[in-house]
């Protein structure tokens, strides 16, 4: 299968800081069209309209945390396979397992360094379709 390029990022986070930092970088950086969110709800809503190929999952959110909407994603059939990274303050080395065990494809921890948002996010998405490509024995 050929390199498939990254565009189109869904980012669920609740805090407008990052939201406008993530969305800058990623945008002005990596050329990437950004949807943000601020709630799990308004990720799971948008996702059908917006298609992402790659989510970027705040673990705590209000209401619907990230977690959570990681589930709801994995109930849509059109969408169960769009890979997550996760983003969060947890760096204790048991919870990041948990969220690559879980089916998330990497973890960002914050606060994360915007000069290196874009590169980082590349680095994740090479190593994922290297794995998705890699014959399964």
């Amino acid at each position: 299968m050929a390199n498939i390029s990254l565009t189109r990022i869904l980012l669920a986070e609740d805090d407008i800081d990052i939201q406008f930092i993530a969305k800058m970088a990623l945008e002005s950086v990596g050329e990437f069209t950004v949807q943000v969110c601020s709630s799990g709800k308004e990720a799971l809503d948008k996702i059908p309209e917006f298609k992402p190929e790659l989510i970027l999952m705040d673990v705590m959110m209000p209401g619907m945390d990230g977690l959570t909407t990681f589930q709801e994603l994995k109930k849509i059939e059109e969408f169960k396979s769009v890979p997550v990274v996760f983003l969060t303050a947890k760096v204790q080395t048991k919870e990041i397992e948990i969220y690559k065990e879980i089916g998330g494809i990497d973890v960002i921890l914050k606060p994360f360094d915007p000069m290196t948002l874009t590169e980082t996010i590349q680095n994740i998405w090479s190593k994922y379709l290297s794995l998705k490509n890699t014959p399964h024995l």
